[in-house]
């Protein structure tokens, strides 16, 4: 998942950029709205979300969030001083999801991010079918098949390939997958639960789980599904 982070006091930007990467989200960073409008113009849509500061040297983050809303649906953060706060309702009103008044702490943000993500995930339209190589999920019907025949797939098996197929091609850290379960199944799930899963799902899915190629592991970092 890919962040436009707009803020022109580097310092901060700098230590967001750090703990965003450091979470496993890529970052375009920008220090003002005109580097920002350039960098929206040539790809708006390889941002997951953005992140815009109020206040710019150039202009401001609502002029970033209008030009984003009248382009897409993509969410949107603003970093605001105390001072500022009063006038975020205008921001919100204009399509904003969110706001986060400095200072603040990077796991809040963090929280913020995340929730403002599933929201979005939540409202989005659900593809009927997710294709990883010789595996396909239908995920209208919760069925999965492997080269073509229906494999028998236990309800947190199926909730933990669904989250491997929604990040294809992004690592994801054992924590993150913790997280994403406890979120999606409402159970406990301790670490060593989740290496259990994941070696009943390769077993599942792969034509060699000692050789996996579709949940491969990536060392130190965690796992993941794709290119």
């Amino acid at each position: 998942m890919k962040i436009l982070l707009v803020e022109d006091d580097k310092t901060i930007a700098s230590g967001l950029e750090y703990s965003l990467q450091q979470d496993q989200f890529e970052t375009v960073l920008c220090h003002d709205a005109t580097s920002a409008k350039q960098v929206l113009s040539e790809d708006l849509a390889q941002f997951t979300l953005c992140i815009f500061d109020l206040s710019l040297p150039d202009g401001s983050g609502y002029e970033l969030c209008k030009l984003v809303k009248e382009r897409s649906d993509i969410p949107v953060i603003f970093l605001t001083a105390i001072d500022d706060e009063v006038n975020v309702v205008m921001g919100l009103d204009m399509g904003a999801d969110d706001y986060i008044t400095k200072p603040f702490r990077i796991r809040e943000l963090l929280s913020r991010i995340k929730s403002v993500l599933r929201r979005y995930h939540k409202q989005s339209p659900i593809k009927s079918t997710i294709e990883l190589d010789h595996v396909r999920i239908n995920t209208l019907e919760g069925k999965v098949y492997k080269h073509d025949e229906e494999i028998s797939m236990t309800a947190l098996e199926y909730r933990l390939l669904l989250i491997f197929a929604n990040h294809i091609g992004q690592i994801l850290s054992r924590n993150q997958l913790l997280e994403q379960i406890w979120d999606v199944a409402g159970d406990f799930v301790n670490d060593n639960t989740l290496t259990v899963y994941i070696k009943r799902l390769r077993e599942k899915l792969e034509d060699n789980p000692q050789e996996p190629t579709i949940i491969k592991t990536v060392r130190g970092l965690g796992y993941k599904v794709g290119d």
